[in-house]
């Protein structure tokens, strides 16, 4: 049930500003990662809305900027706010840990979407949580969760992922050849995670492909295994991925609105055909491990 300070209302009207900070606000709420001895909260957030409501709030987007800080900062000190009956239970049964900023500070953008995906009066809010790396991984990058979420008039939407980050290694571990609307292309793999994919504000794509919306923003996912240097194939999609012709399982399951991967992945070995929506094949091959 919508509140007199849910931030959203139906598709295609006109949003207060302070909407938009209620939604940000909202999001930082939703999206809080338990550690053991601190709760961390994500620090950054950019805020993508139709190109006409940017044009509304251009004028004031440092003022935007500034007060959603400042309500950012406020919710933090209230999480960590303990009313008399729940500093007694804490005495009983321990303290909950405090409610921390990831960063320093917070990052809060507001910016267009050119890419036509969201209608007038509409949220997109892209997240960011950076994830400690666990004590004995001393092998994979920095982790950041991202989390995307889409206020589409009554409903809300997400869509969660957790991505390491590595250093692009000097020489390819693997290369794809594909053709798609815009011609032949050649992309070769450097680092451990590319994803594959229409792309988008809301859907990132690291090998951008020019096809029909039958291939998804985000279609599927390489994974290359630091350790062994085993290459893997995610399934993202809406109409399928398939390997050598074999449609692969989803690998994401999708809960009441919120899209979360399974792990479900499949392995790569060199020549292996990857096909999206049976539209565009992209070829793979493995260089070095």
């Amino acid at each position: 049930m919508a509140s007199h300070s849910d931030p959203r209302t139906p598709s295609g009207t006109h949003r207060p500003a302070r909407d938009l900070i209620d939604a940000v606000v909202e999001n930082m709420r939703a999206n809080l990662e338990p550690l053991k001895y601190s709760t961390l909260a994500p620090s950054r957030y950019l805020v993508y809305l139709h190109p006409e409501e940017f044009a509304r709030v251009e004028g004031i987007v440092p003022l935007l900027q500034e007060q959603t800080a400042r309500a950012l900062a406020e919710e933090l000190q209230k999480l960590n706010s303990r009313p008399a009956y729940r500093k007694y239970i804490d005495r009983v049964v321990g303290a909950a840990p405090p409610v921390e900023n990831a960063a320093r500070d917070w990052q809060v953008e507001f910016l267009p979407d050119h890419d036509g995906e969201i209608a007038a009066g509409d949220i997109l809010i892209h997240s960011e949580l950076v994830l400690p790396a666990p004590a004995d991984d001393l092998v994979s990058g920095q982790r950041t969760r991202r989390i995307t979420t889409v206020h589409v008039g009554h409903r809300t939407t997400k869509r969660e992922e957790t991505v390491t980050r590595t250093q692009p290694a000097d020489q390819p571990y693997a290369r794809l050849r594909f053709e798609d609307n815009a011609g032949s292309h050649t992309f070769d793999i450097v680092r451990d995670s590319v994803t594959i994919g229409r792309g988008g504000i809301a859907y990132r794509a690291d090998v951008r492909i020019d096809a029909s919306v039958d291939v998804s923003r985000e279609h599927a996912r390489i994974r290359r295994d630091p350790r062994t240097g085993t290459f893997f194939v995610v399934d993202l999609s809406t109409l399928g991925t398939t390997l050598n012709g074999v449609r692969l399982p989803r690998g994401y399951e999708d809960n009441d609105g919120t899209k979360r991967e399974n792990g479900v992945e499949t392995p790569l070995t060199t020549g292996s055909r990857i096909g999206l929506a049976d539209t565009i094949y992209l070829d793979f091959d493995i260089l070095r491990r």
